[in-house]
C-alpha cells in the first residue's frame, strides 16, 4: 500500500514501501510522532506549520494536514470534517485520515471531539477521556482489512491504555472539570436522536455521544497506533428530561469558546508523552490472523 504527499508547491512524492519510505522521499519534514484530528469547530491548531495534501490508496484526507512541532515533538494535525465542516460524520473518509497519519510515522492520536452529554453530571464545558465505546453506526468503511489474510484485531479496550491515565491528568493540570472514563454511544448521523433513542442510551448507563469516534479509533488499533478520545461536552442530549434539542450552532458555539483551553490541554498531553515508549497498541496484529 503507498502514498502520495502534495505540499504547498504542488509538488508530488510516492511512496511504496510505507512510513520508512515515505520519510526517506520527504525527509524529516513531512514526518511527525504524534497526530492530533481536530473535530466539530476546531480547525487549526499550530501557527508555524506547513501543509501537505495526502493520497492514500483509500483517496484523500478530509483536508491538508499540517505538520510542525509543540514542545519540541513533531506533529501532524487534520481537521477530520475538512475546512468549513465540509464532510459531515457519515461521510467522512476515515480509512484515508488514519492511513495518512501512519504514512507520516505517526504512532500517538489524539482525538478531540464536541460531543453530547447523556449524564446530568457530565456537564457542558467538561471533558471526558472516555475508556468504552458503542458503535450504533452503519455502512461505514470500519476496516483495513478486507483479507485475505482474515485478521481478527481486538477491540476489548478501544482506547489506549498508555494516553487514558496521562491526557486525564494533563487536563486536570490544566484546571478543566474532567472524567476520566466513560461510555461513548457513536451514532451514525447526520442526524440528532429521537428523544426515544436518547432515553435509552441514557438508560443503559452511557454518558456520551457522538458521530465520529468509529471507525476511526478502531482504524488507528488496526494500523497499531495508540489512540485517545478527549471529548468536550458541548451539550445536554434531548434524553434527559427538560432538555431543548440540540441545534449545531449551540454545538459549535460551545466548542469554539473552549478552543484556547482544548488547544492548552492539547499541548500538555503532547508534553507528556514518551514518543518513542512501547505500548500494547503497537503490537495489535500479534496474534490477530489465522
Amino acid at each position: 500500500m503507498g502514498a502520495s504527499v502534495r505540499g504547498d508547491d504542488g509538488a508530488t512524492s510516492n511512496t511504496a514501501d510505507g512510513a520508512e519510505r515515505l520519510r526517506e522521499c520527504m525527509n524529516e519534514a513531512w514526518s511527525a510522532d504524534i497526530g492530533v484530528f481536530g473535530g466539530s469547530g476546531f480547525y487549526s491548531l499550530m501557527d508555524d506549520a506547513h501543509e501537505a495534501w495526502i493520497e492514500t490508496p483509500y483517496g484523500a484526507t478530509s483536508d491538508r494536514i499540517s505538520i510542525g512541532t509543540i514542545g519540541g515533538k513533531r506533529v501532524a494535525f487534520l481537521a477530520r470534517h475538512g475546512a468549513h465542516h465540509r464532510f459531515p460524520a457519515h461521510a467522512v473518509n476515515y480509512r484515508a485520515n488514519v492511513y495518512a497519519m501512519k504514512q507520516l510515522g505517526v504512532r500517538w492520536i489524539l482525538a478531540p471531539t464536541a460531543s453530547g452529554s447523556l449524564n446530568r453530571d457530565v456537564a457542558p464545558g467538561s471533558m471526558v477521556v472516555c475508556d468504552q465505546l458503542v458503535d450504533r453506526t452503519s455502512g461505514r468503511r470500519d476496516t483495513f482489512y478486507d483479507g485475505p489474510p482474515t485478521t481478527h484485531v481486538s477491540f476489548a479496550d478501544p482506547y489506549c491504555p498508555t494516553l487514558r491515565p496521562l491526557a486525564a491528568d494533563a487536563l486536570r493540570a490544566c484546571g478543566i472539570e474532567t472524567h476520566d472514563r466513560g461510555t461513548v454511544v457513536v451514532i451514525s448521523g447526520p442526524r440528532f436522536s429521537t428523544r426515544a433513542e436518547s432515553k435509552w442510551y441514557q438508560s443503559q448507563g452511557w454518558e456520551v455521544i457522538n458521530m465520529t469516534q468509529y471507525p476511526e479509533s478502531y482504524l488507528a488499533r488496526e494500523l497499531e497506533m495508540c489512540y485517545v478520545n478527549v471529548s468536550l461536552i458541548t451539550d445536554y442530549d434531548v434524553g434527559l428530561e427538560g432538555i431543548p434539542p440540540v441545534s449545531v450552532q449551540s454545538v459549535v458555539e460551545t466548542f469554539e469558546r473552549n478552543n484556547e483551553r482544548l488547544r492548552g490541554a492539547l499541548a500538555e498531553i503532547i508534553k507528556r508523552i514518551q514518543v518513542d515508549a512501547d505500548c500494547t497498541c503497537h503490537h495489535a496484529l500479534d496474534n490477530a490472523r489465522l
